[in-house]
Parts: structure tokens; C-alpha cells; sequence
């Protein structure tokens, strides 16, 4: 018994120390998790504004942005359908019967999707407006205004409260984007747009919609799905379903006379088709990686790739940047990410959930962000 005891005695030293190695180990994976998920998210919020400025302003022929909509839908769709196959095991029948009951059995499930569908149709045609009329850099920082929708909706919509600090960061955001406006009103990005036949009011009106447009559209998906079993792939395959017919009818209404005469893929260069990849496919990235980075991580992502498209402007597009331009980005930078740090008095609570939420949580941190990134970048 004696010898029993001591053997125990001396496992318990043992267990308590593969414990804490396989915790620290664990600690290393996720950190390194989340300083991928960190980079992703960067490159993809900046790579994705840069190369639609890239290819809008090249001179010759340029593609319809109608039908590069309706592509990236296509895409997507075509990416949700593969992966339900794959979780399926190639099973036809049962995938073909999964679609029939999401879909068709639950219309009025499906249907709910219509109005934030064609929302999120309209909001992808003005960001190739708006990116095509406005410096990559003032397009990036003024399309933060829809936290500033997002957070107002919420509390209109759902009832949401906002803590002191993300009251003042908003505030700090608006202030921060009339400055970059006013510089660029009267400063010389505005003299060079003209030069080149682009209309600064034209985009900033389209960017201004566009964040209307995300900031209705996030809260209204969150309000009508609220309790909702299906799958995050699913979900993009009955919004994609209406993104690519609604699409397809403003393709029609816009372009329709020109799309019939030199075809449907009328200046696609390598360089568009990576533009549409990246749409269709960056966003669906993002949504995986995303439950490895935090609301403070992601606001800090948002911010940096403020800094590297401002950056990258400078080199590739020539872009001016003067005293008034850094104060605005500065002040939105900095509400991005007071914005996004925890409320006080909920600080302790995240951290005891938290090892709960990152176990079983994934899909549903998946289906909460997915709508505004997938389907609204």
C-alpha cells in the first residue's frame, strides 16, 4: 500500500507537468494562429481595395464591373457547394436532399435572405464605383464609416448599448473622415481625379451609400437569423443564389446593350481575374481564420491595412499625403481600434468564457462575421 501511495505521489509531480507543457504548447499554436490570422486579414482588407484601384485605372479597355459582380457570385457559390459536397463524403443524394430541404422545404427561411441579398448586390457594384472615382487610401479610410452605421443601427435596430469609449471613437471616427474629406475637397487629389475623368463626388457619394447599405445590412441579417441551425455555407449558397440573379438584372439594366455586343468577359486580364478571386475567395478565407483573432485584433488589422494602402498609394498611384491627411487617418486608425476593445464590465466575463467560446463557438463567430465579410468587402 505504502509503495502504492508513493508511486501515485510521484505520477502527480508528472501529470501536472505534461499539463502545463502541452498548455504552453498550446499557447504557442494559438498565438502563432492568430498572428497568421493577423496578416490574412491585412492583406486581404488592403490587397482587395488596391487591385480594383489598379485595374480601374489602367488606360485601354475596361471590364464591365456588372459582370465581375456576378462572377465573384458564381464563385462563391460554386466554393459553398464543393465544401458541402466534401463534408457530405461525396454522398449525392444526401447533399442534393440537404439543398432541396434548405432551400426549397424552408422557402420562407430562404426568402428572408432577398432583402440583405440585394443589399449586399448593390452595396459590391458602388464599391467598384467609389474605388474607381476615389484614391485607394481615401476610399479605405472613409468606408470606416460603416462601424459608424453598423454601431447606430444596432442600437436603433436591436437595442444594442455602446460603452463611453465607443461613443467617443465614434465620434472620433466622423471627425477623423470629414478631415480626410475636407483636405481632399480642396487639396490636390481632387485636381489630379479630374485630370484623369474620374468624379470625386461620384465616389464619395457611392462609398457614403455603401456604408449605409453594410451597416443596415449586418444588423438586419443578424436580427432575422438570430436562432437560425444552418450551416455558414449553406448560408452563402442562398445568398448567393439571389446575389447572382439580382445581379445578373443589374447587369441587364446597366450594361446590358454593351454585354450583348463585345460579350460577357470583355477586358478580363489576369490582373481581373485575380481581382474577382480575391472577392470571391478572400472573403471565405477571412471567415475561417477569423476565429483565431479577437475584436481587437481585427480592429487593429483594419487599421494597419489603412497604413499599407496609404502606403502602397503613395508608390503605385502617386498618391499625395500631407499633414490634415495623417491627422484624419490618425483619428480614424485610433477610434478603429478604441472601438473595438472590450467593454469594462465585460472584461472578466470574456476571460473566464473564453476558453469555452474558442471550443465550441467556432461556426457560430463564423456565421456572425461571415455576412459582413464575405459578402460586403
Amino acid at each position: 500500500m505504502m509503495m502504492m501511495a508513493a508511486a501515485a505521489v510521484n505520477e502527480s509531480p508528472n501529470r501536472s507537468t505534461e499539463d502545463k507543457t502541452s498548455t504552453r504548447g498550446q499557447n504557442e499554436v494559438n498565438r502563432k494562429l492568430k498572428y497568421i490570422s493577423l496578416a490574412i486579414l491585412v492583406i486581404q482588407n488592403a490587397s482587395l481595395i488596391l487591385s480594383i484601384r489598379y485595374v480601374r485605372t489602367l488606360p485601354g479597355d475596361h471590364f464591365y464591373t456588372t459582370s465581375a459582380v456576378v462572377m465573384a457570385e458564381v464563385l462563391k457559390v460554386s466554393t459553398c457547394v464543393v465544401i458541402i459536397l466534401i463534408q457530405k463524403r461525396g454522398n449525392v443524394k444526401s447533399f442534393v436532399s440537404l439543398l432541396y430541404d434548405s432551400i426549397v422545404v424552408q422557402y420562407l427561411d430562404t426568402l428572408k435572405l432577398a432583402v440583405p441579398s440585394l443589399i449586399y448586390t448593390l452595396q459590391n457594384n458602388l464599391q467598384y464605383v467609389a474605388i474607381s472615382n476615389l484614391p485607394a487610401a481615401t476610399f479605405q479610410v472613409t468606408y470606416q464609416l460603416k462601424i459608424l452605421t453598423t454601431a447606430l443601427f444596432s442600437v436603433l435596430m436591436l437595442r444594442k448599448s455602446l460603452s463611453k469609449i465607443q461613443w467617443i471613437s465614434l465620434v472620433l471616427l466622423f471627425a477623423g473622415v470629414a478631415i480626410v474629406q475636407v483636405e481632399q475637397e480642396g487639396g490636390k487629389q481632387k485636381e489630379a481625379l479630374t485630370s484623369t475623368n474620374q468624379n470625386y463626388f461620384k465616389g464619395l457619394v457611392s462609398v457614403i451609400i455603401s456604408c449605409l447599405s453594410s451597416g443596415f445590412a449586418g444588423v438586419y441579417f443578424e436580427k432575422i437569423l438570430k436562432g437560425s441551425s444552418a450551416s455558414v455555407w449553406m448560408r452563402n449558397i442562398q445568398l448567393g443564389i439571389f446575389g447572382t440573379v439580382l445581379g445578373l438584372l443589374g447587369m441587364w439594366w446597366n450594361d446590358g446593350a454593351a454585354i450583348a455586343e463585345k460579350g460577357f468577359l470583355f477586358g478580363y486580364t489576369p490582373m481581373v481575374w485575380g481581382v474577382i478571386f480575391n472577392q470571391a475567395f478572400g472573403g471565405l478565407l477571412v471567415a475561417v481564420v477569423v476565429k483565431y483573432a479577437d475584436n481587437i485584433l481585427k480592429g487593429f488589422a483594419t487599421s494597419f491595412s489603412i497604413i499599407v494602402s496609404t502606403i502602397t498609394s503613395v508608390y503605385l498611384f502617386g498618391f499625395h499625403v500631407d499633414l490634415i491627411f495623417t491627422l484624419g487617418a490618425g483619428l480614424v486608425i485610433g477610434a478603429v481600434y478604441m472601438y473595438s476593445l472590450p467593454k469594462p464590465n465585460a472584461s472578466t466575463s470574456s476571460t473566464s468564457t473564453s476558453s469555452s467560446s474558442h471550443s465550441e463557438g467556432g461556426d457560430s463567430e463564423l456565421e456572425a462575421f461571415l455576412p459582413k465579410s464575405v459578402l460586403v468587402k
